[in-house]
């Protein structure tokens, strides 16, 4: 158990934090899940329409960094190349 004031309020402050970047989390990895879920049942034009905010989605929670930015670009770029080759 925290003993000085400061300590208090720190263990407070990062309980709070911690819920805040569990939501965060989860909200990415909804986000993941649905564009997968468009892919891999062929729905092609939802996974079109739906690529913009996933876009944003993902980068909100990467600017918080909750998640690093390197992994949801990563995640970004390897969609964006199963809807470039969906097109053609």
């Amino acid at each position: 158990m925290p003993n000085t004031k400061s300590s208090i309020r720190r263990t407070k402050k990062t309980k709070n934090q911690t819920l805040v970047n569990k939501i965060r989390k989860n909200k990415y990895k909804a986000a993941v899940k649905k564009m997968a879920g468009y892919l891999n049942a062929g729905k092609n034009k939802e996974a079109k329409d739906y690529l913009p905010k996933f876009y944003s989605e993902l980068m909100k929670v990467a600017k918080t960094g909750a998640v690093k930015k390197t992994t949801v670009s990563r995640k970004i770029s390897k969609i964006s190349k199963k809807i470039q080759k969906i097109k053609k």
